[in-house]
């Protein structure tokens, strides 16, 4: 286990030692859903493109609400790690065990009971109904190793170890892609033979994940005497992690309601949509990596109560998150049917798909600032405001454009594709406001920003 201290040294270098294996983990892992619909693209047609297109939105509203309770596990271990209090650590482990197996019993009962009606929700397109179901009730099926494998890497990612996790996701992504050609393209089995190599995947990613830890223990004492749901512990995971989890869950409904929108505009249009969001979670990758690393690292920073060092973190990380934004907005308005192309052989929707994605690139640039501030708040316990500012953006302005760009006598998915970045610059604007008002305070009173205590 390769621990990195966040707070010594160059603060550029450090960040990016961080984020870069944290960014290569976290392409493998969005390959599970990429290999998904690349393979399904090859060998089926546009109905089972749009089934694994819709039914992975529904399971990454799943894996969002999953991820942002994980935070909490990470930025208290991170913070307990500054601080040097290696018995918080110990507790704050332990408690994320059993808070966490209830958690994915609970989804995983929620979603085997509903999948049906959430298939149905979504204004399904009829010819893609009984494989989006097949897809999603497959999927849920693996809640659990969805939750296991995320909480051993948000352990591991608050201590300051990003690159074991890399190991994990990259033999599970080879084990997906493996699984996708036999099940889909020998067998045939669509959709539902997708649904079957992803869920295996993440099973063995957990597998491998509990042997390391097993085999390797912490730099700290830990028995099995601290695998307990400490009440207190518990509460703070759940008061930080669930803001950012309703945040992610509500935005990940926002693109179900979008979805939604755009099913009732044909099947081409609904491929279009799912082969675009799935460019753009690929092309989202480096500003959330960095981002999720200005997390880390200010929570370490803000545990030691180094305030300078956390704030050259936020500067580094959008500096380095926005090389990545602009190169992918750029190439996005030159070349993007090179990119729609790669997911599907059907004409119609490389071509639609291409209009879609021109617009919708130039969020990559707003969110290098937006996620790397929201990240800076969340690494000081402060999960409110990200979670407010998004979902006025989100709700007020997104959804409502998305729809009236939709209802548009000259309606198409070009258009829609710019109502993504202006709800994103709402969020900037907001985010500004914001940071330049706790930071005056900061100063002001020479001490770190409310956040959970010790």
């Amino acid at each position: 286990m390769k621990e990195l201290n966040l707070t010594q040294g160059s603060v550029p270098k450090v960040l990016l030692q961080f984020a870069v294996p944290f960014l290569i983990a976290n392409v493998l892992q969005a390959l599970y859903g990429g290999a998904d619909l690349f393979v399904v693209g090859q060998y089926d047609d546009s109905a089972s493109v749009a089934a694994v297109a819709i039914g992975s939105q529904v399971m990454q509203t799943i894996t969002g609400i999953i991820l942002g309770i994980t935070t909490g596990t990470t930025v208290l271990i991170a913070i307990a790690i500054g601080a040097k209090d290696d018995r918080k650590v110990a507790f704050t482990i332990g408690s994320s065990v059993w808070l966490f197996s209830i958690v994915g019993v609970l989804l995983t009962l929620v979603m085997l009971a509903f999948h049906g009606q959430i298939t149905e929700l979504m204004h399904t397109p009829a010819e893609a109904m009984a494989d989006t179901k097949n897809y999603i009730l497959v999927c849920s099926a693996g809640i659990l190793f969805i939750i296991g494998y995320n909480v051993v890497c948000g352990i591991l990612r608050g201590l300051g170890d990003s690159k074991t996790p890399l190991y994990f996701v990259g033999l599970a992504c080879i084990i997906n892609i493996v699984l996708d050609f036999i099940l889909v393209g020998y067998f045939h089995w669509g959709a539902t033979g997708a649904a079957i190599a992803t869920v295996t995947a993440q099973g063995v990613s957990f597998g491998i994940a509990l042997w390391f830890l097993y085999r390797h223990g912490f730099h700290f004492d830990f028995s099995r005497k601290d695998i307990r749901l400490n009440r207190n512990l518990s509460k703070k995971i759940m008061v930080l992690g669930a803001p950012i989890a309703l945040q992610d869950a509500l935005i990940n409904v926002s693109f179900l309601i979008i979805t939604v929108i755009v099913n009732q505009m044909g099947v081409i249009a609904s491929a279009s949509l799912g082969v675009v969001e799935k460019i753009i979670v690929f092309a989202m990758l480096p500003p959330m990596a960095i981002s999720s690393a200005v997390a880390t690292m200010t929570a370490q920073n803000y545990g030691a109560g180094l305030i300078k060092r956390m704030n050259k973190c936020l500067a580094s990380g959008i500096g380095i998150a926005l090389v990545f934004g602009v190169s992918v907005c750029v190439y996005s308005q030159f070349l993007p049917e090179t990119l729609t192309a790669f997911f599907t052989k059907d004409a119609a929707v490389v071509a639609m798909a291409a209009k879609y994605l021109r617009g919708y690139s130039i969020d990559c640039i707003v969110v290098s600032f937006v996620f790397c501030i929201n990240s800076y708040f969340s690494g000081q316990g402060n999960s409110l405001f990200p979670m407010i500012h998004s979902l006025i953006a989100t709700f007020l302005f997104r959804i409502p454009l998305s729809y009236w760009f939709s209802q548009m006598d000259s309606s198409s998915l070009f258009i829609m594709g710019f109502a993504p970045p202006i709800s994103t610059v709402v969020s900037l604007l907001i985010c500004i406001w914001y940071l330049r008002y706790t930071q005056r305070k900061l100063y002001l009173r020479g001490t770190l920003m409310p956040a959970m205590s010790n």
